[in-house]
């Protein structure tokens, strides 16, 4: 195989594995897009829905929120347990710092009124009440205002309970929205939980002093379904751009065979020696000068002329002479 049919080959490697790399990452932004888009539908369709009893989307506190339910409206009625109040580190709200108000909702009707009986009577819910500036420092200490006393019916969008985090925190503070975690800051471990939290968009009766509100959910699809047609892009242009390359290689080749078929036989040096193209140090024929011109002697008339004139002339040159030798 020559060289020029190596590098050809390598190009042409070179191209798939480029076109190939591209494409799956293609593929993997669209699968982001895609899942982008089912997550702004989810939160779409729920805002756009009415809410309803908290027991008809959680019917038990065993097992895990639907994904389609997921930032569901939901209503409960129940009451807080102020003293358990947790703070969320870490979760700024528009770019500022700020603590998440978890407050544990003891449920006394998970149906919100709807059933002929009470549901879940005693089941906890956290729920995430608001937002309140941090202190100055970290270590400051930071008093949320109260939740309303005694029943309290309020109105939440569900979320699915977070990982928990493996990083520490104060005391009466969380690094996630964990249940447990929530719970056993809150000194209530143990207690019967909900296998989600909810983030506080009303509550009956509404509280003395308000907390901020929770920002809405971001519907930005992002840029994800463009950066898979980047992708795309790439992998085709690579893959031509590579094989044109690889198909140069064999054009020069080629152009480079013909030039070396139609070079002069290579000379020897030495007779029997082995044949060699001519080089700097080989001799070469001496060029021969042009013969300097000769200029026209001006006390002769010199004429230019058809063949005709020439005659005359040497007519005329011949008949002076004749006379000179006369005389």
């Amino acid at each position: 195989m020559s060289p020029a049919v190596r590098r050809s080959v390598g190009l042409v490697v070179v191209a798939l594995v480029v076109a190939v790399a591209c494409t799956l990452l293609g593929r993997w932004q669209w699968n982001r897009h895609v899942w982008r888009d089912h997550a702004i539908a989810v939160v779409t369709s729920s805002a756009k829905a009415a809410p309803v009893p908290l027991d008809q989307i959680l019917s038990t506190t065993d097992g895990s929120l639907p994904p389609q339910d997921v930032w569901r409206r939901v209503e409960v009625t129940g009451h807080y347990e102020p003293d358990a109040t947790v703070l969320l580190r870490n979760r700024p709200v528009d770019g500022n710092a700020a603590y998440h108000v978890l407050v544990p909702f003891v449920v006394e009707d998970a149906s919100a009124g709807t059933a002929s009986r009470p549901t879940d009577p005693g089941a906890v819910l956290v729920v995430d009440r608001g937002w309140v500036p941090t202190g100055e420092t970290s270590a400051a200490e930071v008093h949320p205002p109260a939740p309303p006393t005694g029943s309290v019916t309020v109105t939440v969008k569900l979320r699915a309970t977070e990982p928990a985090s493996t990083r520490s925190a104060p005391a009466g503070q969380v690094q996630a929205i964990a249940v447990d975690q929530v719970l056993d800051a809150a000194d209530m471990a143990g207690a019967t939980t909900f296998p989600a939290y909810g983030g506080l968009t009303a509550e009956t009766p509404a509280p003395a002093v308000a907390l901020g509100p929770l920002p809405a959910p971001s519907t930005d699809p992002g840029s994800h379904l463009s950066y898979a047609f980047q992708w795309w892009v790439f992998a085709l242009g690579g893959l031509v751009a590579f094989l044109v390359m690889a198909r140069r290689e064999l054009l020069e080749a080629r152009v480079e065979a013909q030039d070396d078929g139609a070079r002069p036989d290579a000379v020897s040096p030495s007779g029997d020696g082995p044949a060699l193209w001519p080089t700097r140090d080989d001799p070469r024929p001496a060029r021969r000068r042009p013969e300097p011109r000769r200029r026209p002697d001006p006390n002769v008339p010199h004429r230019r002329g058809g063949r005709d004139e020439d005659a005359e002339d040497a007519l005329i040159d011949a008949q002076l002479a004749a006379a000179d030798d006369r005389s």
